[in-house]
């Protein structure tokens, strides 16, 4: 089975939103990958323990970490755009990851555009889709599942509709001259499980992700002054270039 540890970076609003871009990573990993991945980060977080002196149950969730510090204040700035950066560096290296980005572009958008939506289902038909296709770098069992685990987000509505779309998924379909064809979700099981970021390590991976990837597209001025936006492309050997081949680096772009 894959499990897919989703977290998000800006906002899904239309109006008065401080974003302009809304994104969903999300962090694939098998089941039988998990422990041993576990394991690495956790021999990682005690590295930058015993360097920097940030406490295993501290988060690191990655805009606070920048911008809002709060009780990690005792720890300079430029330190912690280092464990961001050693953070990304040690992910590269564990091969059988694999992240999945879709991107929201709010800019032209019409009021009725419905972004978490639209962004979700993207997000959810790509993680099934390279399942199906066995895709997905990392152990193939002979008939594979996926399981989500989303940071905390407006969780009933995504229940919903991830529900619906067990029996409804209307995709184009380019042989039948772009007509929709209903699709239905045969690989993933369950409902959502939410798991808060402050409590798995997998969770603060994928927000990492999604935050790297927000200031790769749109940085704020520290992390731009440090050349930090270039961060994400240190993810290189860990995204998912199947989910879209219109991106290089697999980004789905909306």
């Amino acid at each position: 089975m894959f499990l897919m540890y989703v977290d998000e970076s800006g906002d899904s609003g239309l109006k008065n939103s401080p974003t302009r871009y809304f994104i969903l990573s999300g962090l694939v990993i098998h089941e039988l990958r998990w422990t041993e991945y576990l394991n690495q980060l956790i021999e990682f977080r005690r590295e930058i323990r015993d360097k920097f002196g940030l406490k295993l149950r501290e988060e690191i969730h990655a805009s606070a970490f920048i911008t809002n510090p709060g009780e990690l204040i005792r720890i300079k700035r430029y330190d912690r755009l280092a464990i961001l950066r050693m953070f990304a560096d040690r992910l590269a290296i564990m091969p059988e990851l694999n992240a999945i980005n879709v991107v929201v572009d709010k800019q032209g958008k019409t009021d009725n555009y419905d972004v978490f939506s639209e962004a979700w289902k993207i997000l959810i038909t790509r993680f099934e889709n390279t399942i199906r296709s066995k895709n997905f770098r990392g152990p193939s069992n002979t008939d594979e599942r996926g399981l989500i685990i989303p940071d905390a987000t407006d969780n009933k509505k995504l229940t919903t509709l991830l529900r619906k779309m067990r029996h409804y998924n209307y995709v184009p379909y380019q042989g039948s001259g772009g007509i929709a064809r209903n699709v239905p979700l045969q690989y993933l099981i369950e409902d959502p499980f939410f798991k808060d970021s402050s409590q798995s390590l997998f969770t603060q991976v994928v927000d990492l992700i999604a935050y790297l990837l927000y200031q790769n597209i749109n940085p704020n001025s520290y992390m731009k002054s440090k050349s930090a936006h270039n961060y994400f492309l240190r993810l290189e050997p860990i995204l998912c270039k199947v989910a879209s081949k219109k991106n290089e680096l697999g980004i789905v772009f909306l």
